[in-house]
């Protein structure tokens, strides 16, 4: 990765055929949105969540029923309307918030809590003001066991990874929102996760960067072979970066579709087939139930 400053729909809802292949729209997609693809590395299975009522109001269901898989290896992106749950989803996932029911399985182990098994990076990146940044990177790996110079060396090569190898000694203050998110992905993968979780990564920098950024998160993407589950509101993005897309519905928040992206990568923006798939999910985000 280079350096990075911060200067510089509605329609009816069509699915595809029952073989999983493109329909009369030419988009590829699946008929079953539960239908986990194999080789699993995270699986949600049934998973819903309840929030008990707010003084004398009714409880209020935020997720239901939500299963879908992610594949070794898998880049997936989830999108949705304002109100389907994809950040409650994130928590769930993440360890960080307990499900109602149904179930979150990394690598066939139930999620119950935050584990390091999974790296999280948030849109507020979390970092440690008073750390440098070869500190932030590493510090996942000063809870671990492994031995001093495997940390040093692990930290080396996530920097070098991320491009801010010369930025090793700089502190947060004195990096663009670019390069801060930069050093939140390197720390996230520096304990070798599993699953790496993305909540709205590059929604806090400008266009500009955050086009950058999703060109170089691909970059890390093939490089490490990491399994990543990306939850944007940006479909554009999505489109641009996943192999497929969970396309939530809200009230309550469920899976409405998964669409396989079927582009070749690098996808350019301007191409007619990216424009479809665009319109696509952008066309199941605004169908009605």
């Amino acid at each position: 990765m280079a350096g990075v400053n911060d200067d510089g729909a509605t329609g009816d809802d069509e699915t595809a055929d029952d073989d999983g292949t493109a329909g009369d729209d030419g988009i590829a997609g699946e008929s079953d949105a539960t239908r986990p693809p194999a080789a699993a590395s995270v699986a949600l299975d049934g998973v819903g969540k309840t929030y008990a009522a707010d003084g004398d109001g009714d409880p209020v269901r935020a997720l239901d029923d939500v299963s879908f898989s992610v594949a070794d290896g898998e880049f997936v992106c989830l999108v949705g309307p304002s109100g389907c749950g994809k950040t409650t989803l994130f928590r769930v996932v993440a360890g960080l918030t307990e499900a109602t029911d149904g179930r979150v399985l990394l690598d066939g182990t139930e999620v119950t809590a935050p584990t390091t098994d999974m790296g999280v990076v948030f849109q507020e990146y979390h970092l440690f003001p008073w750390l440098t940044v070869e500190e932030n990177v590493g510090f996942g790996l000063e809870r671990s066991d492994r031995p001093a110079a495997e940390c040093d060396r692990r930290v080396d090569e996530m920097l070098d990874l991320v491009g801010l190898a010369e930025f090793r000694d700089a502190y947060p203050k004195s990096l663009s929102g670019g390069m801060k998110q930069r050093v939140a992905i390197a720390r996230a993968l520096a304990v070798d996760p599993d699953l790496l979780l993305m909540d709205e990564p590059f929604g806090a920098v400008d266009a500009q960067t955050r086009e950058m950024l999703q060109r170089e998160l691909l970059d890390v993407w093939a490089s490490t072979g990491k399994t990543v589950l990306f939850v944007t509101h940006d479909v554009a993005e999505a489109v641009t970066l996943a192999d497929r897309i969970v396309v939530m519905a809200a009230e309550p928040g469920r899976v409405r579709e998964v669409v396989d992206v079927d582009v070749e990568r690098p996808r350019e923006r301007g191409d007619a087939a990216f424009a479809e798939y665009v319109g696509r999910v952008r066309e199941l985000i605004g169908a009605h139930p």
